[in-house]
């Protein structure tokens, strides 16, 4: 007997499940992409007895995240919107943008690296004609190629909407800081996992006190977290990049 043809409801199901399943594939803590070489500052938090137990890493890991949501996440916005409309222009201006709020050398290896290297990875798996073209301004060194700018540009592409890229990001964000804690700290996988849980609640709140903020207003005021950066780059003994 010939093979009944999927209802439109069970197309659209499946449309939803790969959606979902390729999200979950550039959500991956072990993308290829370099952020195992980045503590995001937490080595130095450690050194300096900022964090010092599970409590103190999961208030750290928050902070982090909530400086993130407010300039990569606020670019990564920006930059959705942008692709989604085939503005390139403004997807350039957002990458600049985020990259001069940058504090410290490392700050800005760390996001271009990982813009660069997420760039190269999802043009080998699939065609980004967007993607491509921002990759090329990158090494003809015409735009700086922060990370967010190129995850908003793979996922505007992919049909994600400007929420789920935000989630992506800063789910990213945690899972990059909880990473380095196993192997800086007297941590196991479930301390991680268990603050992984409990700092993820706040992102949508997140997203919602940020999506109408304008490139202009893309801040963040968190001194510790700098004073840490800076104190990184000039100590002697660390396994992290930053």
């Amino acid at each position: 007997m010939p093979r009944a043809k999927a209802k439109p409801e069970g197309q659209r199901a499946a449309r939803e499940m790969v959606h979902l399943a390729r999200l979950m594939q550039f959500a991956d803590s072990t993308l290829p992409i370099g952020s195992f070489a980045f503590s995001n500052g937490l080595e130095s938090a450690l050194q300096t007895q900022v964090v010092t137990d599970p409590a103190s890493l999961r208030d750290f890991v928050a902070v982090a995240m909530r400086q993130a949501s407010r300039m990569d996440g606020v670019a990564l916005l920006h930059a959705h919107r942008a692709a989604v409309a085939g503005d390139y222009d403004t997807v350039l201006a957002a990458d600049s943008e985020l990259a001069c709020r940058r504090v410290g050398e490392e700050q800005q290896m760390m996001t271009s690296r990982m813009g660069k290297k997420f760039a190269e990875l999802a043009l080998k798996i699939s065609s980004f004609p967007m993607l491509e073209r921002w990759l090329a301004g990158i090494r003809a060194e015409d735009t700086p190629g922060c990370y967010p700018v190129g995850q908003a540009i793979a996922f505007a592409q992919l049909g994600a909407d400007e929420a789920e890229a935000f989630v992506v990001h800063q789910y990213g964000v945690a899972s990059m800081i909880l990473g380095a804690a196993l192997r800086l700290m007297r941590i196991d996988h479930l301390d991680t996992q268990r603050t992984l849980f409990g700092v993820l609640q706040h992102t949508q709140a997140e997203y919602e006190a940020i999506r109408d903020l304008t490139l202009d207003e893309m801040s963040t005021f968190a001194p510790v977290f700098d004073v840490l950066v800076a104190h990184h780059t000039t100590t002697h003994v660390r396994l992290f990049m930053n």
